[in-house]
């Protein structure tokens, strides 16, 4: 498919990039030293678990996140580091599509009630579902390049 400016898999990686750019920013305004050492993040987070209207999310909050709330305040973090990182320049993408459209649906559950996050994260997972759908990794990519996938 062509258009006017770019082809159809230019503008996919468009929105790969652009997906990219969006998690870093994500990852570049959280005030990092309240994550890691005052437990902020996580502490919001348990406070918006704690309630929430679906027990499996208070539950599944209180088994796997409350125990770790350091580890996962790292994971939190890197995890969009990584995501940004690897949908800006197109390497491991299938794999950081995938983790970022998993990422964006725990976000969608926990935050179910906040419609500027549901937003969000809905945008941010519909095209997540485009560039994987349209595999994004073939055009202006490291995965195209070292011919990966």
């Amino acid at each position: 498919m062509d258009t006017i400016w770019l082809t159809g898999a230019e503008w996919v990686a468009v929105l790969r990039i652009g997906l990219g750019l969006w998690w870093l920013e994500s990852w570049r305004h959280k005030d990092k030293k309240g994550w890691f050492e005052r437990g902020t993040g996580i502490a919001w987070a348990a406070d918006v678990a704690a309630k929430h209207r679906w027990n499996p999310v208070r539950s599944g909050f209180t088994t796997v996140v409350a125990p770790r709330p350091r580890t996962m305040a790292y994971v939190v973090v890197y995890a969009e580091l990584a995501l940004g990182l690897g949908l800006v320049v197109g390497f491991l993408t299938p794999i950081a599509l995938v983790g970022g459209l998993l990422l964006n649906l725990l976000y969608l559950v926990l935050m179910i009630h906040d419609w500027a996050e549901q937003g969000q994260n809905t945008m941010m997972a519909l095209i997540s579902l485009v560039a994987l759908f349209g595999m994004s990794w073939q055009t202006w990519s490291l995965d195209s390049a070292l011919g990966l996938f």
